[in-house]
């Protein structure tokens, strides 16, 4: 006996103690509930008197969206017994995130026992949004406006705050919206198509959408339209040329004296086949009305051809053979080359027309590529110089006979970070033996890069160069991003063979080093020291000076302005007074843009013992401005006091005004006019002014196409006529005969787009396929066939229809038309395979599709975020559409009734009180 007792309690025991945790446990529970789910909460009712009772119970919950299914339900507890009440409930998809309050109230049949029960759920945060996109047009004209509607669905719980961009359009709405929980929003983006658009094209239109408390889930959605060219470029059935041809009157007062005249110019470039392997280039201008300067065209005849690997210019040009035997050499000659596949070979003749020493000179030479980075060459230079010449160059040197000129040279890639290149050359004449060499190392790492150059002719070397040698480096040392340190070092040759068109530069020796600070994103700083000499090479001198000095440049962008202030402090002593001084520089440059025109003002102060003074105070000061009015016409303004002695080999603008208009394409004008100091002045102006006309032409030089037409009928499917209807195909016109017949003749092949004019149809006349089309033109001869019919229509109205049964309990119900300023809507869409239209309908209200071609349509109906608790009876439809049909339909939302099923016996929960012992 005391053997099955204590089985009983090792049974039993676990049970009872659970059984009267559970209780508690259910009743103080806080529930953690998604939304859009059904779920229930319990509460324990206790009888504590010894007699039955019967209780009404009321369910009230805190937030209209927790919608208790038995609202009011009846109950009956027997005597010292506990009750477990289950409260279905149907959590609405849009409850906001939090804690909610359900309610149970309790009142006795004698209408005097009272209880209130409460309990907490938790409902958890859901975030769900979507985009859509709902409505584009397939086709708009260039230059209309592209509009996009795009739904914006906020499905989750949480109310989003939202930012709203597109790449490529404008959005219609503020840049940020505040969607709450299960509200839909529609937001239109558009675009202003280019109405100069020369081809039809595809434009793709996005929105973006994300939340500013998770900028890192972006949803994007696009939309897609063809934009149809107005003004299209047809494509050619000629492969042309690009040639200009213009015409100047050009007037100059040079020293005192007025001269003026035409000079014409004709250039073109563009290759002469449609594979584009052949190019052709020519130029030719007429001789120069004034004296030449560098604002004035000299005198040039020129054409030159290219195909694949060979080359061959006719004209004149400026000819090169190697750094130190000709380095630029302009003249009127010819040249040649031919590149195989590991070696070229060339060669040119030369008849210099600004070097009076030499008459004609002749160069071969032939090249071998080692790999794709390196090649060596080796070529030979024959120079015939002009007889009874005296003059002396640059380099104090002239030919006493004919010049036999060899030379090497060669360019390697060492490895990823270094290329060296170098020259040697040999010269000899009747009594003259010369020698030069050059060599270049240049040098990139990530930290690191420069540049070294050595050059060095023998005194009798018949080259460009002779009797000096020249040394240039720079190098760079980047210490981290913001700081860089680094050092220039120049020395200009002595002796060259400049051609006399321009004067010579002065001599510098040129050592500088310093670092660079990026204080700022938009603000650096410069730190200089070094020395400098210049010398004037022309006679009587106007400068020789040594100069060592300390520079500080400071670049700041503030707002709109770009500002650069400069400092220098030095020493100079003054070779040509006998004198050393302190020579400062002060300058300040502005530059800023504002309403299609940049600006640009500078000044300088200075105090220089450079020149014939000491102490010498110079002031210069000047602006640019450059104004874009339009693509077409520009004006262009620009004035400084004065240059330093430094530039006097230069012609240097003191004033300029430069206007250029399009008169219409393919035809300009340019106006200019200057007050110049021409080379080697330094005190006496010069004016100069150009008128210039320049046509613009595209010369035929292969034909590539025939012409083509297209033709067709409108076949009459129930319209009232088809005679006189406008259809367009881009540039091109065609209007219907008496029987619907159309034709296009001499088009261009190629993409076009067909449109019909719906103005000289009638009003609800359609075609029988999708237009504008597409139609591709590559036969001599295209037939188009389409009809026209009377449009159809759908109207249609959503209602809402109640299902619940008289006879069932009372249930808490959801009221559609007292849903707090919610609209209940639905999307339909209606397609037949090659268009599809959308709308966004309400329940309740009417819709319609209007002007719909005649054929199988299917209608589709999506839930568009509709609440669960309703459904539709169908969402899809299919039919045919006559001609002047308009076909009526109703779509039925219900309410889903909802099933519950009780249990047939309460649970009764029981358990021992246990008295408490003094």
């Amino acid at each position: 006996m005391t053997r099955n007792w204590a089985l009983y309690l090792f049974i039993l025991f676990p049970v009872l103690i659970f059984s009267q945790k559970q209780s508690r446990e259910i009743v103080n529970k806080k529930d953690s509930i998604l939304p859009g789910t059904a779920s229930s909460i319990s509460f324990s009712l206790e009888n504590t008197t010894s007699q039955n009772k019967v209780y009404d119970i009321v369910i009230e919950t805190s937030n209209q969206y927790i919608i208790p299914i038995l609202k009011k339900n009846q109950v009956s507890i027997a005597g010292d017994e506990t009750y477990l009440y289950l409260v279905p409930l149907r959590i609405a998809t849009e409850t906001p995130q939090g804690k909610y309050t359900i309610t149970l109230r309790g009142l006795g049949s004698d209408k005097t026992d009272q209880f209130i029960k409460t309990a907490e759920i938790n409902v958890l945060p859901v975030r769900k949004l979507s985009v859509t996109a709902i409505n584009s047009p397939e086709f708009v004209k260039a230059g209309e406006t592209i509009t996009s509607s795009f739904l914006l669905k906020n499905s989750g719980n949480v109310t989003e705050k939202l930012i709203l961009e597109s790449k490529n359009a404008v959005v219609n709405h503020d840049a940020t919206l505040l969607l709450p929980p299960g509200e839909a929003k529609v937001i239109n983006i558009s675009k202003v198509t280019n109405p100069d658009l020369g081809k039809n094209e595809y434009q793709n239109l996005n929105l973006s959408v994300y939340s500013v408390d998770h900028p890192a889930e972006t949803q994007t959605a696009y939309s897609s339209t063809k934009i149809i060219s107005v003004k299209p470029d047809e494509d050619d059935i000629y492969h042309r040329l690009p040639v200009s041809a213009s015409m100047a009157f050009i007037g100059m007062k040079n020293r005192g004296e007025y001269h003026d005249g035409f000079q014409g110019e004709l250039y073109g470039k563009g290759t002469l086949d449609k594979e584009n392997k052949g190019t052709l280039e020519f130029h030719a201008v007429t001789s120069n009305p004034v004296e030449f300067n560098s604002f004035t065209q000299y005198e040039e005849y020129f054409i030159n051809y290219r195909r694949d690997e060979f080359f061959v210019h006719l004209g004149d040009k400026t000819y090169s053979s190697s750094y130190l035997t000709e380095y630029a050499r302009y003249g009127r000659g010819a040249e040649i080359r031919y590149n195989f596949k590991k070696v070229s070979i060339g060669g040119f003749y030369n008849h210099p027309r600004f070097f009076r020493d030499i008459k004609d000179e002749f160069n071969v030479y032939s090249t071998f590529r080692l790999n794709k980075e390196s090649e060596i060459t080796a070529g030979y230079l024959y120079k015939i110089p002009r007889p009874g010449e005296t003059s002396l160059s640059f380099s104090g040197l002239r030919l006493d006979s004919d010049a036999h000129l060899p030379y090497a040279t060669g360019k390697f890639k060492l490895n990823k970070n270094l290329d060296v290149s170098g020259e040697v050359s040999y010269s000899k004449t009747d009594r003259m033996e010369g020698n030069a060499y050059m060599v270049q190392l240049l040098a990139s790492y990530t930290k690191i890069n420069g540049n070294l150059m050595y050059m060095k002719s023998s005194p009798d070397f018949a080259g460009y160069f002779s009797n000096t040698s020249t040394f240039n480096g720079n190098i760079q040392y980047n210490i981290s991003s913001r700081l860089n340190a680094f050092a220039n070092y120049v020395q200009d040759a002595r002796n060259f063979q400049r051609d006399t068109l321009f004067l010579a530069a002065p001599y510098r020796n040129y050592f500088q080093y310093g670092i660079s600070y990026r204080y700022l994103k938009n603000g650096s700083i410069m730190l200089y020291n070094g020395y400098q000499k210049y010398k004037d090479r022309l006679e009587p001198r106007q400068f020789d000076y040594y100069e060592r000095f300390v520079r500080v440049s400071i670049d700041q962008q503030i707002g709109i302005f770009q500002v650069n202030l400069q400092g220098q402090f030095g020493k100079t002593d003054n070779y040509l007074s006998g004198f050393t001084g302190n020579s400062s520089f002060y300058t300040v440059n502005l530059a800023f843009e504002k309403l299609k025109t940049s600006f640009n003002v500078f000044g300088s102060y200075a105090i220089t013992s450079r020149y014939q003074l000491q102490d010498q105070e110079q002031i210069y000061y000047g602006a640019r401005v450059i104004s874009r009015f339009s693509p077409k016409t520009n004006l262009s303004i620009f004035y400084q006091n004065n240059y330093i002695p430094e530039e006097y080999f230069n012609d240097r603008n003191l004033f300029e005004v430069l206007f250029h208009q399009q008169i219409f394409p393919g035809h300009e004008f340019d106006v200019s006019g200057r007050y110049a100091l021409q080379r080697g002045q330094l005190g006496n102006k010069d004016f100069i002014f150009s008128l210039r006309y320049t046509w613009r032409l595209n010369m035929p030089v292969q034909k590539t196409a025939e012409y083509t037409t297209l033709s067709g009928n409108i076949g009459n499917l129930g319209v009232k006529k088809v005679e006189g209807i406008r259809l367009t195909m881009g540039n091109h016109l065609s209007i219907t005969d008496k029987n619907g017949n159309f034709i296009f003749k001499n088009i261009n092949p190629g993409d076009y787009i067909l449109e019909i004019d719906r103005s000289t149809t009638d009003i609800n006349d359609i075609p029988d396929i999708s237009l504008p089309a597409t139609v591709l033109l590559t036969n001599k001869e295209n037939i188009f066939n389409f009809g026209l019919t009377t449009a159809a229509a759908i109207q249609g109205v959503i209602q809402f229809k109640e299902t619940t049964d008289p006879n069932q309990l009372s249930f808490a119900q959801f009221q559609l038309k007292k849903e707090k300023k919610r609209k209940e809507s639905i999307i339909i869409e209606a397609s037949n395979g090659d268009q599809t239209y959308r709308k966004i309908a309400y329940i309740g209200e009417n819709f319609d599709f209007t002007y719909l071609r005649p054929g199988d349509w299917d209608i589709k109906l999506y839930r568009n975020g509709l609440d669960k608790r309703y459904k539709i009876s169908m969402d899809a439809f299919h039919f045919t559409l006559h001609p002047s049909e308009t076909k009526s339909l109703v779509i039925d939302v219900v309410k889903q009734q909802t099933e519950i099923k009780y249990q047939k016996e309460s649970i009764k929960v029981g358990y021992n009180t246990i008295k408490k012992q003094k």
